[in-house]
């Protein structure tokens, strides 16, 4: 049986069927790339059409129907077991998928949309699969679950409005997102009594892992560095990128006198890390734009850069430790390699599970 704590360590294992607003979730970044996922959107709603007890399953008695029920046939995109999956519910998943394209500055090209179009179209037959076999297996969710996590997300955001934006942009009221997360809640549930529990691994299986992947278990050399950022888009026009470049050099002047970085960051740093004094804590290679870190790793602990040019603005780095790299031994990596080992299994013990409603279920799809 697995410990509460260790069920929440997987509850992002099947992110691909139940992922919240997703882009709501961004992180706020100084200077790394932002990274989304998928929407769900599903919604209660009472069967119109009448199915003899032989086409009828106990979950469908009362359909659920993804996204807004829709009286015109052609809005259908997918019927799953007498539940309808809208054309509204497939668009704003590709909303979403969109959004992560723009967001991580590539362009999603016309010839890409019919097999990204497939794949969440299937995502949106599984999601709705795996609830209704939770209802189907008596699985209930309280609302006073809901409203935590609401409040979790909520907690996410500095301004109430912030979040009330991201509501709209994603064509969802605050009622939508409260069933969307009951219905997350109920898969997650699902997953974790029908295959999560059921699967161990043991310290041999990790071993033969580690062992076997030596080379994904050196950590390569580390950085622990401060910043301040003086925001100028790529776009933004000549006055504006002056007035920005006039302020950090007026920065680093005072750098050069003397004053301190943190002290003024808190006061001039315009990126999320000003009120840690522009703290970033340690990163390694790959985690931050190119320029930035090709500056921070080029200097010794208590050195500042010179003004770092980034898509960001400009920027100007303290390093104030670095770690060599080293290897990491398989007792400081073993219940993360367990829990790492356990995600992959439960992946495949999911799209298996899937398979296999799939073989009793009554599925049409209409999207070419």
């Amino acid at each position: 049986m697995q410990t509460k704590k260790t069920n929440r360590n997987f509850k992002w294992v099947i992110i691909f069927t139940i992922a919240l607003l997703s882009f709501m979730f961004t992180a706020k970044s100084d200077a790394t790339d932002e990274k989304t996922s998928k929407a769900v959107v599903i919604k209660a709603d009472k069967a119109k059409d009448q199915k003899t007890e032989k086409e009828k399953t106990p979950q469908t008695d009362k359909k659920e129907t993804v996204a807004d029920s829709a009286s015109d046939p052609a809005a259908k995109v997918a019927i799953v077991n007498g539940a309808v999956i809208t054309q509204n519910a497939l668009d704003r998943d590709l909303l979403v998928i969109r959004k992560r394209f723009t967001r991580s500055g590539k362009e999603l090209k016309e010839s890409q949309l019919p097999a990204i179009k497939k794949e969440v179209l299937e995502n949106l037959v599984n999601r709705t699969l795996l609830y209704q076999e939770s209802v189907k297996q008596g699985i209930k969710i309280d609302d006073s679950k809901v409203l935590e996590q609401l409040s979790d997300m909520k907690k996410r955001y500095d301004n109430p409005k912030d979040f009330e934006k991201n509501l709209e942009e994603a064509n969802l009221t605050e009622t939508d997102l409260k069933e969307q997360i009951k219905l997350g809640l109920a898969i997650q549930q699902l997953i974790d009594q029908q295959l999560v529990q059921k699967i161990t691994i043991t310290e041999p299986e990790a071993k033969t892992y580690y062992d076997a992947n030596l080379q994904r278990f050196s950590q390569p050399e580390q950085v622990k560095a401060s910043h301040i950022l003086i925001k100028a888009e790529p776009d933004a026009g000549e006055a504006t990128t002056g007035e920005a470049k006039k302020k950090i050099e007026m920065i680093q002047k005072r750098v050069k006198d003397g004053e301190d970085f943190a002290a003024l960051a808190k006061e001039f740093s315009e990126g999320p890390s000003a009120s840690k004094g522009g703290d970033l804590g340690y990163f390694g290679p790959g985690r931050m734009v190119k320029p930035f870190e090709t500056a921070a790793f080029n200097l010794k602990p208590g050195e500042v850069t010179d003004i770092v040019k980034t898509r960001f603005g400009y920027h100007l780095i303290k390093v104030t430790d670095k770690k060599p790299a080293k290897q990491i031994t398989f007792e400081e990596v073993q219940e993360k390699l367990k829990q790492f080992l356990k995600q992959q299994k439960v992946q495949k013990e999911v799209a298996t599970y899937i398979s296999k409603l799939k073989e009793s279920a009554q599925i049409e799809r209409f999207v070419k």
